[in-house]
């Protein structure tokens, strides 16, 4: 069983599904995440793809390696996700709504409005 493919390599699928987990707590600050060679196994994919996963989230700060014991949640990684989603929500739902909106001629408070339909 691989990643669920999306058109991106595997590596940066990987890497958001593990980030997704830290997000939702499944891995709290400072618990270890899967190993290398246990992602592979699991995914039954290259090793090297699999640290590369992990690597992309070293190089974003959200784990730390900790030489002989593993790779964990860095205590700023959640965080560090929370901002990252943030700032991507922004480019990929807020911009493009906005620039529809005005399109559409809505004002910001008819804007408020239609998300109050949906939000509970």
């Amino acid at each position: 069983m691989t990643p669920k493919q999306d058109g991106r390599p595997i590596f940066m699928v990987l890497a958001d599904q593990i980030a997704d987990d830290i997000l939702q707590g499944n891995y709290p600050v400072d618990s270890a995440v899967p190993s290398t060679n246990e992602l592979a196994a699991f995914y039954r994919i290259n090793p090297a793809t699999a640290g590369k996963a992990l690597g992309r989230l070293v190089d974003q700060g959200v784990v730390e390696r900790r030489r002989g014991i593993g790779t964990f949640v860095a205590a700023d990684g959640p965080d560090i996700l929370r901002a990252q989603r943030r700032e991507a929500f922004h480019e990929d739902f807020i911009q493009p709504a906005v620039a529809e909106a005005r399109r559409l001629g809505l004002t910001l408070d008819d804007m408020v409005a239609l998300i109050r339909k949906v939000s509970p």
